[in-house]
C-alpha cells in the first residue's frame, strides 16, 4: 500500500518546525528512571497551581497540598498582612508532619491563629515564625529566628495559587506563564465560586492522561454517543479550530455554541429534562470579554483548553471554568484532580443545572480514563527495549507531540545542568 498524503502545508505542526512531523516514543511515559529526572527537572522547577485565593479566604485560613513527585507537603495560609505564604509542612524540631488532623497522610484545610506540632507542642505563626518552644530552657543556644517554618516559593495569577520548590526559580510566576496565558487577566475567575470537585487516582503515566484532553481526534471514536451521527461517519471532519504555543504552555480552541447540536435520542434524558450537559447549562451569563480568551477568533466559538506546563489544564466554556490537575505518584500512577466553577446559583434550578453539567462532565472524563489502563500496559510491553518505540501523530495531535518533547528537553537541560556541576556538589537523583 502506498503512503496517505501528508497534511497540506501551513499545517498546524508545520507553524512550528522544531517540533518535527516524525514519530515520537513514549519512553518519557514508562520509564522508572526517567520519572526519577522528571520530578527533579520538571516538578522540582516549574510553578505549580495548589489552589485558589478562595481556598484561604480570610486571615489564618490555610490548606495542605502533599506533592508525591516532589516527596513533600506544603501548608499554604493567608497571613495577617492578607499575603498568601507557602512552607513545608514540617516541624523544625523533630521533623514531625505539622499540619494534618486524623490521618497524616491526608490534606486538609482550616482556618486557626498558630500551627501547633502535636508531637511537642511547638508553635508557629502564620507568617511562619517559630513563637513557642515547650521548655525551652533546656535546648542549647537555641535561636528561634532560625529555626521558623521552611517557607516554599508562593505566588498568585489571577486568584490562583502557584508554588516553586527550586530555591531560586528561574523565572517570576508572570514570566514563567508568558503572554498567551497572563492575556487572561481580565478574565473574572472570581466570579465563578460555586465547585464541583472530583479525584481520580490513575493506572497511568500523567502525561497519557493530559494527552487525552489535548486533541480531539478521539471523540467521533470514543465518544461516539455524544457527538452528532454525521462526524462518526467514516473519514468525516471532527477538528478544533485554533491550536497555539508559547513556550512549555499550550492552547486549543474549539467552535460551538452553549449546547450539542445533537437529536433528543444521543442526550440523556437528564440532558433534556434539566436543559444542561456536555457543555454545561444551556444558559448561563454571557461570556465574559478576554483579550485572551479566544486568540483564534473563532465563530462562534466554543470553548479554550489553557494547558499550563506542566500539569494545569484550564477549560474555559460560556461563563464557566473547568480545571484540571495531574499529579505523578510513581512513573505510571498519578492522582487525577478536577472541577467545575460556576456563577453562584440563585435559584434550586440553575443548582441542578450545574450539578448535572457536572456530572455529565465526569462520565465523559470517565470514558477517557477508561483507556489509561490498556495503553500504559501496551507502551511497556518489553519495557526495557519497547515492542513499538515509533508512534505517528496527526496534525491535530500536535500538542501531544508538544507536552512530551517539552518535559524531554527539561530532563535534558537538567542532565546537562548535573555533568556541568562538580562531581562533589552532585547529590543523587530523587534525593
Amino acid at each position: 500500500m502506498g503512503k496517505w498524503p501528508k497534511p497540506p502545508e501551513g499545517s498546524w505542526t508545520e507553524h512550528y518546525p522544531e517540533l518535527g512531523t516524525g514519530p515520537i516514543s513514549f519512553r518519557d511515559s514508562i520509564s522508572p528512571e526517567f520519572y526519577e529526572l522528571e520530578r527533579e527537572a520538571v516538578f522540582k522547577r516549574a510553578w505549580l497551581n495548589v489552589g485558589r485565593v478562595e481556598d484561604v479566604p480570610r486571615v489564618g485560613s490555610y490548606l495542605t497540598k502533599d506533592i508525591a513527585a516532589a516527596r513533600a507537603s506544603v501548608i499554604v495560609v493567608r497571613g495577617k498582612d492578607e499575603q498568601i505564604r507557602g512552607f513545608y509542612n514540617i516541624c523544625r524540631h523533630r521533623g514531625n508532619k505539622l499540619v494534618w488532623n486524623d490521618f497524616p497522610n491526608e490534606e486538609v484545610s482550616g482556618t486557626c491563629r498558630q500551627f501547633t506540632c502535636k508531637y511537642h507542642g511547638w508553635r508557629y505563626g502564620l507568617s511562619g515564625e517559630l513563637t513557642f518552644v515547650q521548655q525551652a530552657g533546656e535546648f542549647f543556644d537555641l535561636d528561634p529566628s532560625r529555626h521558623g517554618l521552611k517557607p516554599v516559593n508562593c505566588d498568585v495569577w489571577n486568584g490562583f495559587i502557584f508554588i516553586n520548590f527550586d530555591p531560586e526559580p528561574r523565572w517570576s510566576l508572570r514570566e514563567f506563564l508568558g503572554p498567551m496565558i497572563t492575556a487572561l487577566d481580565d478574565y473574572p475567575f472570581e466570579l465563578m465560586t460555586e465547585r464541583y470537585e472530583f479525584e481520580a487516582h490513575n493506572n497511568s503515566n500523567w502525561k497519557i492522561f493530559a494527552d487525552a484532553f489535548q486533541e480531539y481526534y478521539h471523540v467521533p471514536a470514543l465518544h461516539s454517543q455524544q457527538v452528532p451521527s454525521a462526524v462518526r461517519r467514516p473519514n468525516a471532519t471532527f477538528e478544533c479550530g485554533h491550536f497555539q504555543i508559547d513556550g512549555p504552555h499550550r492552547l486549543v480552541s474549539t467552535a460551538g455554541t452553549r449546547r450539542w447540536l445533537l437529536p433528543p435520542e444521543h442526550m440523556y434524558p437528564v440532558e433534556r429534562a434539566t436543559r444542561s450537559g456536555l457543555v454545561g447549562p444551556w444558559r448561563t451569563p454571557e461570556t465574559h470579554f478576554s483579550a485572551g480568551l479566544n486568540p483564534g477568533g473563532i465563530e462562534p466559538w466554543g470553548i479554550t483548553n489553557f494547558q499550563i506546563f506542566p500539569n494545569l489544564e484550564i477549560l474555559i466554556y460560556h461563563g464557566w471554568y473547568l480545571l484540571y490537575r495531574y499529579w505523578p505518584t510513581s512513573y505510571n500512577t498519578h492522582k487525577f484532580e478536577a472541577y467545575t466553577a460556576f456563577h453562584p446559583a440563585r435559584t434550586v434550578r440553575e443548582r441542578i443545572e450545574h450539578e448535572v453539567a457536572s456530572v455529565v462532565l465526569k462520565e465523559f472524563a470517565l470514558q477517557d480514563a477508561g483507556m489509561l489502563g490498556g495503553t500504559q500496559e501496551a507502551l511497556e510491553y518489553g519495557l526495557d527495549e519497547p515492542i513499538v518505540d515509533e508512534f505517528p501523530l496527526s496534525d491535530q495531535e500536535i500538542l501531544v507531540r508538544h507536552l512530551h518533547k517539552v518535559v524531554v528537553d527539561w530532563v535534558e537541560q537538567y542532565r546537562a545542568e548535573r555533568r556541568a556541576e562538580p562531581r562533589s556538589e552532585r547529590k543523587p537523583v530523587g534525593v
